[in-house]
């Protein structure tokens, strides 16, 4: 089928449901109408031919055992009305014994039908012989087709006034089916932008509703987006206050102080300018994991071990500096290293967990990344320190954004946005995050359980 171009299918109409509807099928309409009508008028003149020559052989055999002595309006079988019918009547020793009156047929006969032409006009012939004539009748073929045509036409009358009657029920039943989509239209154009609910599709019909449920869907997806974007902005406005109140602070009392004080207020300030860094990187960091999850970002398998190589190798400097010691333990055998899902966020997964160990790690202490597979066939990944571990009541809660334990070590500060990097990745992966105490090291553990990887992906 070829596609008209959307400019020519605008102007026939063809730019809505309603219109392609309406074109289609009332073109059908009058398209089978067309070939039914040709069909009744082929056959009604067919069988206007076929009831003509009947007609003329009935007369004829009527007058093959008698010779008429009058005119042809007393012929029985051809009343004063049946003027275009010409009658020839010959005897058995060929001399002609009668002839219509107006007859212009030539004095010959050919038994059976035959069509003859005289005077510039066509005649259906009928001749038949007997051993006591030969009977010859004519009729005019111009006044054969016009009665042809008119009961043709009498054929054909009905279907049309019958298509178009047809054609507005069918407009009106295509009117009517599709009036709870112009409703739709109308509550969606009437809707405020920021109107996300759900759209209401009890009148919808069934090859509409699923459509309107995707929408229902995706709408709530905007809304959560648009959500999590708000809180995003609070969280990060009410965050961002602080440490920038704090450099303002400090600004101003390096101003105030002499030479010999200027350097602690250097040091102070370049500490606070950190913190303001790392929390914009951190902020930025969970918006877009965030963003990632929502789009479906593309997966890869991923081999874990290179991903705790290369954590390990971010964190290592902050450890050292701190005498901790950080290292991979004993990976259990069989242990499978790959799942599937984005390196680069699984790296920072990782990273985040060892940064929140070794801060929170006494110095001289130790911190392991442990990898081995879990019973469901899946992959678990656990971090643990010698540290002094977190109360029950607080491991869920740490998750949140910007919280922080009171009870956290002395010296060590953070955002609080750390978790919540590790849980928005752990979603995007299928993956379970979970807070316990250490079984080996005594302080707290973290484990994260992956979904299992097989050859066609988990």
């Amino acid at each position: 089928m070829t596609v008209l171009p959307a400019t020519l299918a605008r102007r026939l109409g063809l730019g809505s449901l309603r219109g392609r509807l309406l074109w289609f099928v009332l073109t059908s309409i009058l398209l089978a109408a067309g070939v039914l009508a040709a069909s009744a008028w082929r056959g009604a003149l067919r069988e206007a031919d076929a009831l003509f020559d009947y007609h003329l052989q009935q007369i004829a055999h009527s007058l093959r055992d008698s010779v008429p002595l009058g005119s042809v309006g007393d012929i029985e079988g051809v009343g004063p009305d049946d003027f275009d019918l010409h009658v020839q009547i010959w005897g058995p020793d060929g001399v002609q014994i009668y002839r219509s009156a107006r007859s212009v047929l030539p004095p010959r006969a050919v038994l059976g039908f035959s069509d003859v032409t005289a005077q510039g006009r066509r005649y259906r012939v009928y001749s038949v012989q007997t051993p006591l004539q030969t009977v010859q009748i004519a009729q005019d073929m111009s006044a054969r087709r016009d009665r042809a045509g008119a009961l043709a036409l009498r054929a054909t009358l009905p279907m049309a006034l019958v298509a178009p009657l047809l054609m507005l029920a069918v407009a009106w039943v295509i009117g009517r089916s599709l009036a709870p989509l112009e409703r739709m239209r109308q509550q969606v154009a009437r809707r405020p932008a920021d109107d996300l609910s759900p759209l209401a599709g009890g009148d919808l019909p069934d090859e509409v509703r699923p459509l309107v449920d995707e929408l229902n869907l995706l709408f709530g997806r905007v809304q959560a987006a648009f959500d999590a974007q708000q809180h995003f902005i609070a969280d990060a406005a009410h965050e961002l206050r602080s440490p920038l109140t704090a450099l303002r602070l400090q600004a101003r009392a390096l101003r105030r102080s002499g030479e010999g004080t200027a350097q602690p207020a250097l040091d102070r300030l370049d500490e606070g300018i950190g913190r303001a860094i790392a929390l914009v990187g951190q902020l930025l960091d969970l918006a877009r994991q965030e963003a990632d999850g929502r789009g479906g970002a593309p997966r890869e398998p991923v081999d874990l071990s290179e991903v705790i190589r290369l954590a390990v190798a971010d964190v290592l400097p902050q450890a050292q500096a701190r005498n901790i010691d950080l290292g991979l333990a004993d990976a259990a055998p069989g242990a499978p290293p790959r799942v599937r899902g984005r390196p680069e966020a699984l790296r920072t997964l990782l990273r985040n967990l060892l940064d929140n160990a070794v801060k929170y790690t006494p110095p001289g202490g130790r911190v392991d990344v442990g990898l081995q597979a879990a019973a469901d066939g899946g992959v678990l990944l656990a971090v643990d320190d010698s540290g002094p571990g977190l109360p029950a009541a607080e491991r869920e809660r740490v998750f949140d954004r910007f919280y922080r334990n009171p009870d956290a070590a002395a010296g060590a500060t953070g955002s609080g946005l750390g978790l919540a990097i590790v849980a928005a990745i752990a979603r995007q992966h299928g993956a379970r995050v979970a807070l316990s105490a250490s079984p080996t090291l005594g302080g707290l553990r973290a484990e994260v359980l992956f979904p299992g990887y097989g050859p066609s992906g988990p």
